[in-house]
């Protein structure tokens, strides 16, 4: 059910959640949680910077900028010393006195992606990143690592956490933006919660941002396995006015003054529309209770992006746009890769390379193909599976995936994260996606 545009009464609340109608002494507590963590949000921005050096190796570095704290931490409070997935990065909180972990997260980022690209060879380049961990109670560490696409360390660095430094900024008293609650399925403690910022949408256009993002929540929650855990999602829309409607594009040469200063043409590929500003997006949902971020551009060109546990972008006033968003939040919330491909690439041009299982739950090298889905083929299964057969086997492995057309395989020959046309998610990326939602909730 859509609720009010909420606000803060006053800054000396504590928690935004209890004016949306959360109590932050909640009902379900966790004895390890609340014995290492305080119910607050630790903000941790970085820098990762760095390029691809003329005998292929990368060169790295990762800096942090600032840390801040805001009240309420609406991440999970179990399996804390767990990874949801492997991803491309990785971070490690431990306790300083005793080096015990106690927490852990993965993510993906932009800058990696730039890494791949040849203009990472030409000159250096820095990318902002933003992550939410929770505040800790004691002194601690934290370890930030970025792997590269053979899964080996690439660079890293540690920090130390005080929760008492004074220069940790306490953001508790700015006032959150406007925003509705599109969908609610528990409190913010227990639930995952999604939020859905306007990207290129002026003040009055604000109304049409509601339509859209109340489109996304019900096209997201028309699929399974979220229909079915619907109750475990918190769908917030926020509002983030544009100075100027519409986004950047720049093969038109068209460059706008919007929310986060997105633009279409990342890395020079025309429909890849992506944001370098996290920093702004984080600002923006400032004490507003969130994990996952959902940006919608306010356009009718066809393109978005979606980055593992960072936002999925896509386009709003695209005929496309139902399809695409679930597509992309496949990306963004359950980690899955592209199940499309393109003729004549094999595996050796790509980033997945023979040897060396994908970390994506949906793709497969037949490496560790145990570690996969193998388990939930029927007998007599012939892999690699043929096309031809998929009538015969609605799980199999199906030659090409992750952009190319040998040497990466996929479980099913039609799926969401192939086409956009697809009514539903594979069996496999459906049961990627329950365990994950599971992960986050139970």
């Amino acid at each position: 059910m859509p609720y009010n545009i909420h606000r803060w009464a006053s800054p000396l609340i504590v928690c935004a959640l209890s004016i949306i109608g959360f109590d932050c002494e909640a009902q379900r507590t966790d004895s390890v949680f609340t014995t290492n963590f305080s119910d607050s949000t630790l903000r941790l921005d970085y820098i990762f910077g760095g390029m691809v050096l003329s005998d292929g190796k990368t060169e790295c570095s990762i800096m942090i900028d600032q840390m801040s704290k805001q009240p309420c931490w609406a991440g999970r409070r179990n399996r804390l010393k767990e990874l949801p997935l492997a991803g491309n990065g990785q971070i490690t909180m431990t306790d300083a006195a005793t080096g015990d972990t106690i927490y852990r997260t993965s993510f993906s980022t932009l800058f990696q992606e730039w890494l791949t690209t040849d203009e990472s060879r030409k000159a250096p380049r820095a990318f902002e990143n933003t992550f939410l961990v929770p505040m800790p109670r004691r002194k601690a560490k934290v370890a930030v690592t970025l792997l590269d696409s053979h899964h080996k360390q690439a660079a890293s660095a540690c920090h130390d956490v005080d929760p008492a430094d004074i220069l940790i900024a306490d953001k508790s008293g700015i006032q959150p933006a406007a925003h509705r609650y599109i969908h609610k399925g528990a409190d913010p403690r227990r639930a995952i919660d999604v939020a859905i910022l306007a990207e290129g949408y002026t003040t009055e256009e604000m109304d049409s941002f509601y339509r859209h993002a109340r489109i996304a929540v019900d096209e997201i929650l028309a699929y399974d396995p979220f229909r079915r855990h619907a109750g475990d999602f918190n769908f917030v829309a926020v509002a983030s006015p544009s100075a100027e409607s519409g986004v950047s594009v720049p093969r038109l040469n068209q460059w706008k003054q919007t929310a986060v200063n997105s633009n279409f043409s990342t890395f020079y590929s025309d429909r890849y529309l992506t944001t370098g500003h996290v920093s702004t997006i984080h600002d923006l949902l400032t004490n507003i209770p969130y994990e996952h971020i959902i940006i919608l551009a306010n356009t009718e060109e066809y393109g978005g992006g979606g980055i593992y546990n960072s936002y999925t972008l896509t386009t709003a006033r695209h005929a496309t746009f139902r399809p695409v968003v679930v597509h992309e939040f496949g990306h963004s919330f359950g980690g899955l890769a592209d199940e499309y491909f393109y003729d004549n690439d094999d595996v050796s041009t790509s980033d997945y390379h023979p040897g060396v299982e994908p970390w994506e739950p949906n793709i497969t090298t037949l490496t560790d193909f145990t570690s996969k889905w193998e388990s939930m083929l029927t007998e007599g299964t012939p892999v690699p599976t043929d096309p031809k057969d998929a009538g015969k086997y609605p799980v199999g492995a199906y030659e090409g995936g992750g952009y190319v057309s040998k040497g990466v395989y996929r479980p099913a020959d039609e799926c969401r994260m192939r086409n956009n046309t697809y009514p539903t998610f594979c069996t496999v990326c459906t049961e990627a996606l329950d365990r994950l939602i599971r992960f986050y909730s139970e």
